[in-house]
């Protein structure tokens, strides 16, 4: 809702000179799929080896931001569009910090990504889907919460019992069943340089 009595204040620091001084483009990368499917993995070490080229990076996990900023929201369909929403704004305050924003969300709905995207301006927002069939993706679960979701112990779990709608046109699409972690990365980071995002 918008309010009459609040006015946007323009700061005098700009995106544009925190992007000088970081000598590096703020952008955010939003990294979706189902659990399981390597968001998070990726996420970290993309964040480390773009630490280590001097780079102002933040990753936004799943699981981390539940603990605090959303952690009275449910897994509902309305309280997962919430927890997306919020993401989306926190990753656009951290975009005009000049912070390269790596977001590790399973954002299961297509119109909460969409909705999220449209924050941004063109150039300043990429989806990476980390494709991996549901299979690969249960095989890989070492905490055991898709067991539990097929046992009825967990309610509202993505892949099981709730839906995870694909990206059709990702911005990028990792192959996590196929390609190596390795491959992954060396992906990730061609198509960083491509948009210009680091040198």
């Amino acid at each position: 809702m918008k309010r009459s009595n609040i006015i946007y204040h323009q700061a005098s620091v700009t995106r544009d000179k925190r992007n000088n001084l970081h000598k590096h483009k703020s952008v955010v990368l939003w990294f979706t799929g189902l659990s399981g499917s390597g968001k998070s993995t990726l996420a970290h070490i993309i964040e480390e080896k773009l630490f280590l080229k001097g780079c102002s990076t933040y990753v936004l996990d799943g699981d981390n931001v539940r603990h605090g900023l959303n952690s009275n929201l449910d897994f509902t369909d309305i309280d997962r569009k919430e927890n997306i929403r919020r993401i989306g704004e926190v990753s656009k305050l951290m975009l005009e910090a000049g912070i390269i924003v790596i977001t590790a969300f399973i954002s299961p709905f297509k119109d909460d990504r969409s909705d999220v995207r449209k924050l941004f301006s063109s150039g300043d927002f990429f989806e990476i889907y980390c494709k991996a069939s549901l299979i690969t993706c249960e095989e890989r679960d070492i905490k055991g919460f898709y067991k539990r979701a097929r046992a009825g112990e967990i309610k509202n779990y993505t892949g099981i019992d709730s839906p995870y709608e694909a990206p059709k046109n990702p911005d990028l699409l990792i192959d996590t069943d196929n390609e190596t972690i390795d491959e992954s990365i060396n992906k990730i980071f061609s198509f960083l340089k491509l948009k210009e995002i680091i040198r």
